[in-house]
């Protein structure tokens, strides 16, 4: 979708001055303030600014002082996770070295 604006000259000016591109500048404006109100996802936001990688994205948000919501409890599930995920490694492993020594 395209959209037209009208900026007075004088806001134009110093915009302008800035050496901003104005049309990016409002697509920046209108997207992050979306996403600030989480109706938006990262990753929708990502394809409206037209950014390749996850990676791109943080450094937009982090240069415009927009910070990711995590919470203890996010914290303490991704702790869960990560345990799981290590026992389950630590249990393959233990089945492929019992294989090896059958094998072996």
């Amino acid at each position: 979708m395209q959209v037209t604006l009208e900026i007075p000259d004088d806001v134009a000016s110093v915009l302008q001055a800035q050496g901003r591109d104005l049309s990016r500048a409002a697509l920046e404006a209108v997207g992050l303030e979306t996403f600030r109100q989480h109706r938006i996802t990262a990753y929708r936001l990502r394809r409206m600014l037209g950014l390749g990688t996850r990676y791109e994205l943080d450094g937009f948000l982090k240069q415009h002082e927009v910070w990711l919501e995590y919470s203890t409890e996010d914290l303490d599930g991704d702790r869960e996770t990560a345990e799981r995920l290590w026992q389950g490694r630590q249990a393959e492993m233990a089945g492929e070295a019992a294989r090896e020594r059958r094998a072996g």
